[in-house]
């Protein structure tokens, strides 16, 4: 499945990486101790999720993690009091980031080589000797994020991949959803409507139902019980895209919750196509297996179908059993 966003990369330079990673955060006071602020003051709430965060400590990446949420005000961790006891009545920042340690961690100095000419002229989390910084979070550029995903040798992409999963794609839709309110180039008026085409509302259903006026499965006509469904998902999405009618199905909630995982799909001819590893209770029960008789789709739509069938359909994060 291609990256449905490409956000930000981040480096922190973590003193207590044991606590903040295992507690799945980032926390820093909002100004130093002489009331100023710094960049990774600032940085803290620049950060939003989907972006990716490398974790630095005694010269090696020793984990990487996927911001979940919005930064938020939080007191001082008790974890932190020991080393930090002038933090203790202050409020900070604390970015909400998940965590995973990485099963070969990279060593800096082994490294500097492809490095060295990538880091940033300013702000750059560590020297060209490999050695961290006083910077705690650092924005990466391109070039230099690149780098680390190379070295990494696919850790990062498994790690994302992982992430996704266990949030259900969430994570993907709210990232996705976040660089759009970012954009300059669309209204707001625009912007709500793109946001409400993720739940299948607005404009996007209205030019569903232009197409589709039933459950194609269970025949359902009552649109008070049936969900607009995008059939290449939103995430994947150009603007034309969330909210081409073409784009969408109309689906007993039930059958929208398969194939948004990508249990069933359609064949350009209407047919259903069942996933192989589908719990055949569920067919049963459900009786996904006892459909009406197929009608085609309009040419738009198998456009969209052909994606749904080759990204979604049995794919891993469509559900598929170990």
């Amino acid at each position: 499945m291609q990256r449905a966003y490409l956000g930000r990369y981040w480096w922190v330079n973590h003193r207590q990486p044991r606590h903040e990673i295992g507690g799945s955060y980032l926390w820093s006071p909002k100004r130093a101790t002489n009331g100023s602020t710094n960049v990774s003051c600032d940085n803290m709430t620049r950060a939003v999720p989907g972006d990716v965060v490398f974790s630095h400590a005694e010269g090696r990446i020793g984990a990487v993690g996927l911001v979940i949420d919005r930064v938020r005000t939080a007191p001082t961790p008790v974890e932190f009091e020991a080393t930090a006891p002038s933090w203790q009545s202050d409020a900070g920042w604390l970015l909400p980031v998940r965590f995973e340690s990485l099963p070969r961690p990279l060593r800096l100095k082994d490294h500097m080589t492809q490095l060295a000419p990538v880091l940033p002229k300013k702000d750059s989390p560590i020297r060209t000797t490999g050695v961290g910084k006083k910077v705690y979070l650092a924005e990466l550029p391109s070039p230099m994020a690149e780098v680390v995903r190379e070295l990494l040798a696919g850790q990062l992409q498994a790690i994302e991949q992982e992430i996704a999963i266990e949030t259900d794609d969430r994570l993907v839709d709210s990232a996705t959803e976040e660089q759009i309110w970012q954009r300059a180039n669309l209204s707001p008026c625009e912007k709500r409507q793109m946001i409400n085409a993720r739940m299948g509302q607005g404009v996007f259903r209205e030019n569903v139902e232009l197409f589709e006026k039933d459950c194609r499965v269970t025949g359902v006509l009552d649109r008070r019980h049936l969900r607009a469904r995008h059939i290449k998902p939103w995430k994947f999405c150009n603007d034309h895209e969330k909210l081409d009618g073409f784009n969408g199905l109309l689906l007993s909630p039930h059958i929208d919750h398969l194939f948004d995982r990508g249990h069933i799909s359609f064949a350009d001819n209407g047919r259903v196509l069942i996933s192989m590893h589908l719990n055949p209770f569920v067919i049963k029960a459900w009786g996904v297996n006892k459909t009406r008789a197929p009608r085609s789709f309009r040419p738009e739509q198998r456009v969209y179908l052909r994606f749904h069938r080759e990204h979604v359909f049995e794919q891993l994060s469509g559900g598929r059993r170990s």
